[in-house]
């Protein structure tokens, strides 16, 4: 809507993760370079952990596209929320088995388990290794699930079984690998994504806008400051902050986002309006 008056190509704070405006923080930038280490010297499972807001499934699109093409296929899991016997089999036919082939029953496992072994010896044989991204782990309420994916971590003991998993979720996450100890010990990495500095929300801001086509500064110096301060440096919640402000500012014709404009979108958006 405001794209032409800012004079930009596109949105730059829009909810579409676009690889183009990706900003590598230091938190991001870190967390990116322990995942691939543990891909790509199969190093077993690893930890990504973060707040809502915190970009941890964009951070996993970008770790796609950063690998090289021996590393596939890429599985992103993003609804953990099953029986063991129904991740397994999920996870047997997105490795390229036979959907008929498997059985999402507990009387099927066993089958399940041999599809997923020799899927795993296949893409071995061709110098491929599989990445399983389990998103949204804090959501696994069922224990058994995580005995059931640290099964399968057995399977990489062989080298012609080669393949990483990534548990990704809230910071709660934590605290349930604590508890299953055996699971914790296979981590090769934890990764924990934190929230932005204020030179790191400017550098973001800026990031954003100049992928988005910005020729000139559009946010004043001095709206900095609050933007940081009222999002808590969580990406999700700069980029609602931002569009609002650039929203606001078309409205009112304004050459510049002021302190101001962003402290009055932040008032809106927290507003509780009474019945």
């Amino acid at each position: 809507m405001y794209e032409r008056f800012w004079q930009l190509d596109r949105n730059p704070f829009d909810g579409e993760n676009d690889l183009r405006s990706f900003y590598r923080s230091e938190t991001h930038q870190a967390t990116l370079l322990k995942l691939r280490y543990l891909i790509e010297n199969a190093k077993g499972a690893g930890l990504l952990v973060g707040g809502t807001g915190m970009g941890k499934s964009y951070l996993i699109q970008v770790l796609s596209q950063q690998l090289g093409e021996s590393f596939g296929p890429f599985i992103h899991l993003v609804f953990p929320q099953m029986s063991p016997a129904e991740l397994l089999a999920y996870l047997a036919v997105e490795l390229g088995a036979d959907e008929n082939a498997v059985g999402c029953e507990g009387s099927g496992l066993d089958r399940t388990v041999r599809k997923i072994d020799a899927q795993l010896r296949r893409y071995g044989e061709q110098n491929r290794h599989p990445v399983i991204v389990v998103d949204e782990a804090h959501l696994i309420e069922d224990f058994q699930v995580f005995q059931a994916l640290r099964l399968l971590l057995n399977f990489q003991q062989e080298k012609r079984c080669r393949f990483s998993l990534i548990f990704a979720g809230q910071n709660e996450l934590l605290n349930t690998v604590r508890r299953i100890g055996q699971l914790e010990e296979r981590l090769g990495v934890k990764c924990l994504l934190r929230p932005l500095s204020a030179e790191e929300t400017t550098a973001y801001v800026t990031c954003r806008l100049d992928a988005a086509g910005a020729s000139r500064p559009i946010f004043e110096p001095a709206a900095m400051q609050p933007l940081h301060e009222l999002s808590g440096g969580v990406p999700r919640r700069i980029n609602r902050l931002c569009d609002l402000a650039l929203l606001v500012g078309f409205a009112d014709e304004s050459p510049t986002i002021t302190a101001a404009q962003v402290e009055a979108v932040a008032e809106e958006l927290t507003a509780v309006v009474a019945d």
